[in-house]
């Protein structure tokens, strides 16, 4: 009757979890900013300051890329019809 799709409610699995898993771990380990101020153990010269916030950088890279082929193949399998939520 109505041309509007189906709305269905957001289902929390395992994948999910673990996707916003990862794109969370970035922003907390950089607001937690007392467990990477300090200047020791240098790391080729550069201070613990900048060098674990530039490994940071290509963490976040990781997780990123990570988190978009779990919600790739969450997306598929939910398209499937075998995304494990309850029909």
């Amino acid at each position: 009757m109505s041309d509007t799709p189906e709305v269905r409610p957001p289902v929390v699995t395992p994948a999910r979890v673990v996707i916003a898993l990862c794109l969370v771990a970035p922003f907390v380990a950089m607001l937690w900013v007392g467990s990477y101020a300090e200047t020791d153990p240098a790391f080729i010269g550069i201070p613990f300051f900048y060098w674990y916030q530039m490994l940071w950088v290509l963490i976040s890279t990781a997780l990123t890329m990570l988190a978009y082929r779990l919600w790739r193949h969450d997306q598929r399998s939910r398209a499937s019809g075998k995304g494990g939520e309850a029909k």
